[in-house]
């Protein structure tokens, strides 16, 4: 018969073992446009191995094709950890989502420098908000205007034409009322198919998606893509900071900056399977405009409280620190 000092050290004995079984058993739902034979859903396996030597032994990887329902999950915690896009994360952490802004990122080289400062450990109690935590900010490149008919080749001509706008974001809705064209709400399941199928004039996305998403269908023989990056576009991975060991989220934030490298190379080789015929360049004063109107849109924006501050002011120090003589770097505006 066993005496009660037995009885005690089986019941530490199960509990250790059901602290170790829920340890082991981390849900990771990852958002890939083509599923698990996506690029993205190959880079989330690396990432569980390399979790490995962070205290999570075995990290369980669910891909999804529609982001919204992954977004759910998370929030529902069917997910312990999430890869999503910036925007759809804004929802979990503004400061981090913010990042996507439009016009306040205007090069790779800045993009860079964003996620070097955020992936310091100076940086981690910004990554955290309530139970989530930003581990990981992976670039999926610059959003570029993509339209059906290359006259629309001015700010002036995308009035009165319909333009794909994401409806969780209403940031964008907001920046298309101001061109004086019509939003029309989609989502990123069926966005390019509106563009594909002629429901919208315009839609603004990043070069990785013209292969997947067959953009080509869209622009056809006189479409084009504007070679003016309005915004550089982010995922983040997140997850639920209680269900990971201490330390989990530096660790992560650390390893996913040492992979940009891969994420330039993606990028540079998606952008560079457009065919050259699509590409257009805007005059340096419609380039102005655009600047003009999106930093206007941009601060209005702020105002009104879609970006978070904090982040526009890092931004901001960000393009001073590059580009030290432009106009904005006199003013305090943002």
């Amino acid at each position: 018969m066993m005496n009660n000092k037995t009885i005690a050290r089986l019941g530490l004995i199960a509990v250790a073992l059901g602290a170790s079984t829920a340890a082991s058993a981390q849900k990771f739902c990852v958002y890939d446009p083509v599923g698990a034979q996506g690029s993205f859903f190959a880079m989330a396996k690396d990432y569980a191995l390399a979790a490995k030597g962070w205290g999570v032994p075995s990290l369980e990887l669910k891909a999804y094709t529609d982001e919204r329902v992954a977004a759910e999950d998370f929030k529902a915690g069917q997910c312990d950890g999430v890869a999503i896009t910036g925007l759809r994360g804004r929802a979990f952490n503004p400061y981090v989502g913010s990042i996507d802004s439009i016009g306040a990122v205007p090069s790779y080289k800045h993009l860079k420098t964003v996620i070097q400062v955020l992936a310091s450990p100076q940086s981690e109690a910004s990554m955290k908000r309530g139970a989530y935590e930003v581990v990981g900010i992976i670039p999926l490149g610059a959003a570029f205007v993509f339209v059906r008919d290359r006259s629309i080749n001015s700010v002036e001509k995308a009035a009165g034409k319909k333009i794909a706008v994401l409806d969780f974001d209403k940031s964008q809705a907001r920046m298309v009322q101001q061109l004086g064209a019509q939003p029309v709400a989609s989502d990123i399941t069926n966005f390019t198919t509106k563009f594909n199928n002629g429901q919208v004039d315009i839609v603004v996305a990043p070069g990785i998606a013209y292969k997947p998403f067959e953009m080509y269908k869209g622009l056809g023989t006189q479409g084009a893509v504007y070679r003016f990056p309005l915004a550089q576009l982010t995922a983040n991975m997140m997850i639920r900071t209680d269900k990971f060991p201490a330390g989990f989220g530096q660790k992560s934030r650390q390893y996913v900056l040492s992979q940009l490298g891969t994420a330039d190379r993606t990028i540079a080789k998606a952008e560079a399977d457009i065919p050259a015929k699509f590409w257009l360049d805007l005059s340096p004063a419609d380039k102005d405009k655009y600047n003009n109107m999106m930093r206007e849109a941009r601060i209005q924006m702020t105002k009104e409280g879609f970006y978070d501050p904090k982040m526009m002011s890092m931004l901001k120090k960000v393009r001073c620190k590059i580009e030290p003589a432009n106009a904005e770097c006199a003013d305090k505006l943002e």
